[in-house]
């Protein structure tokens, strides 16, 4: 039996999902009680939620799309823009954080925290668009992985390797969440020693040098340079680098933070393993991406051939180019593997982010019902197998005129982490002004931000705003327009804003554009999180007691 009649707030609570569900459903104590406990489970460890938020981004995106962005904007421009996308991802990471760890609930989204603290309107808007956005983006990376395999030119149908990978990918997301996360950790853990021995790799290029090669040192930022122009020249072209690399290195973050929310309410003691996930996950964030930044910079100049058009898949990353470059054999083959199970792993997420859309909704009331049916073991089966037949979309790139029709879809959600980041700032704002004036006490947040907050979130919405609506400015450059570039570019925009105002014009039509902040809800579900915390808290670890015992002798 599915839960099918929980109420719009308290999805999360036993009590209150048995109180309306037998208000609603009218039937027994027994069917009550099966109902309840038919949910989703906390399954996922802190551990988890912070490599499968890292791991789950670190994909095609990090490995292969950096190549592009180089030959872009050369090392300068690159390291410049991970610097500061790295910077914005912290600040977002603040505003969402904030938000997510005073009521992680289960089943929570961050379209779910928009519906409760901001508008109904909005929640709906962004719990459809993530659902898209993240189903679309699984049989992008499938795609992905194919073209990886392409590296070694094997006699084998790229719709066998499909086939072989979607099993795997869904068959995992049937599995109870704490298998899902296990299997994430231990995909994200070799995504992290992957990134860890290129970073010592590069620091050994830059100090002594490939076999038989001098010491590189910053030699490609002298030769080619540190920064390219792009399109136009002079110091015209030098700001258009500038910008399109910007821009160009969004892709690596994309919905990273937004792992963490979704994680949050499969998450044991979130109120307390949320904030700790998010402060490792900024760490990690700054260490690896902006490292590979460095050592890419490093070992592969932006003038090379083979960026962005070197070959299929992993034979434009600049890692696999700056190692063939170094004179080391055999180990570009090696890191095109760990290339290969990246893309596969952020499948694996991307199906898990999409699954979990759908069942928040479906349990807030804004999609049917029976996409929050659970087995025993609280995976959400129905939205699990609706948001993976997406995958099969992957098969269209087997044609290449198929694969026209893919890549549109694809470009659908082109400015999707854009809006998304602008959607979430939003709500921090209303949650912060809801708590403020609600004269609620500052011992209930588990995470706080006094010296960020709220201007962390004014300044996101603005710069984010502008990223998303500069994010095709190139297309109108002289000798640089395409219809089809600007509707990649821009056409993800009016789809959210039909989704919102489609909803708030019509079932949305009596609801205020914003929750007024005195009527906003931060109460339920509290109560029943902190007697969860306070369980959680009372168990005492063994190193804890033999502290005690010390102390007292």
């Amino acid at each position: 039996m599915s839960v099918e009649c929980s109420p719009q707030w308290g999805a999360s609570e036993k009590t209150t999902v048995v109180e309306g569900t037998a208000q609603s459903c009218d039937t027994d104590s027994r069917e009550v009680a099966e109902t309840a406990a038919r949910g989703i489970k906390r399954g996922l460890k802190s551990r988890h939620a912070q490599l499968i938020a890292l791991g789950g981004t670190i994909g095609t995106g990090l490995f292969v799309s950096t190549g592009s962005t180089l030959a872009k904007g050369g090392p300068g421009f690159f390291l410049i823009a991970y610097l500061l996308m790295s910077a914005l991802v912290f600040l977002i990471v603040s505003s969402i954080t904030l938000t997510a760890s005073y009521l992680p609930v289960e089943g929570a989204t961050p379209s779910y925290f928009a519906s409760r603290y901001v508008s109904k309107s909005l929640g709906w808007s962004m719990g459809w668009f993530y659902w898209y956005a993240f189903g679309i983006f699984v049989p992008y990376e499938l795609t992905a992985s194919t073209l990886v395999i392409e590296f070694w030119n094997p006699p084998i149908s790229p719709a066998v390797w499909i086939t072989i990978m979607l099993v795997v990918v869904i068959g995992l997301n049937l599995l109870p969440v704490s298998v899902y996360g296990e299997s994430e950790f231990w995909f994200a853990s070799l995504k992290v020693i992957t990134i860890v021995g290129l970073l010592m790799l590069s620091f050994i290029l830059f100090w002594w040098g490939g076999p038989g090669r001098d010491r590189l040192g910053f030699h490609y930022w002298n030769h080619p340079g540190s920064f390219n122009e792009y399109i136009l020249e002079g110091s015209s072209g030098l700001a258009v680098s500038f910008w399109s690399t910007l821009i160009s290195a969004l892709l690596p973050f994309s919905f990273a933070p937004e792992m963490l929310v979704f994680c949050c309410g499969e998450m044991k003691s979130p109120r307390r393993n949320l904030p700790a996930a998010a402060k490792n996950f900024i760490i990690r964030i700054f260490v690896f991406y902006i490292g590979s930044a460095i050592a890419i910079g490093v070992i592969c100049p932006s003038d090379d051939p083979g960026l962005g058009s070197g070959g299929s898949g992993a034979g434009s990353s600049p890692f696999v180019l700056g190692i063939k470059r170094a004179g080391i054999s055999g180990l570009d083959s090696v890191i095109n593997a760990a290339i290969l199970t990246s893309a596969w792993s952020a499948a694996n997420a991307f199906v898990y982010q999409s699954s979990r859309s759908l069942y928040s909704m479906s349990i807030n009331g804004d999609a049917p019902k029976i996409f929050s049916r659970c087995t025993k073991k609280g995976v959400p089966y129905v939205a699990v197998i609706a948001s993976s037949l997406f995958s099969f979309l992957a098969y269209l790139n087997v044609n290449s005129e198929s694969g026209k029709v893919f890549n549109w879809l694809v470009n659908l959600v082109n400015t999707a982490a854009f809006i998304s980041w602008i959607s979430c700032a939003v709500t921090s704002l209303r949650f912060q002004k809801a708590f403020a004036a609600q004269g609620r006490s500052q011992d209930d947040l588990t995470y706080t931000s006094r010296y960020l907050q709220p201007w962390a979130s004014y300044f996101c919405i603005v710069a984010f705003t502008l990223l998303c609506l500069i994010n095709g400015f190139d297309v109108f450059l002289p000798d640089s327009w395409s219809v089809s570039s600007f509707l990649s570019a821009y056409i993800g925009i009016p789809i959210f804003l039909v989704l919102y105002f489609g909803h708030k014009l019509t079932v949305g039509r009596s609801d205020p554009w914003c929750i007024p902040v005195d009527k906003v809800d931060l109460v339920t579900g509290l109560d029943e999180l902190k007697a969860d915390e306070e369980d959680e808290e009372a168990k005492i670890s063994m190193w804890s007691k033999m502290k005690k015992l010390v102390k007292r002798e």
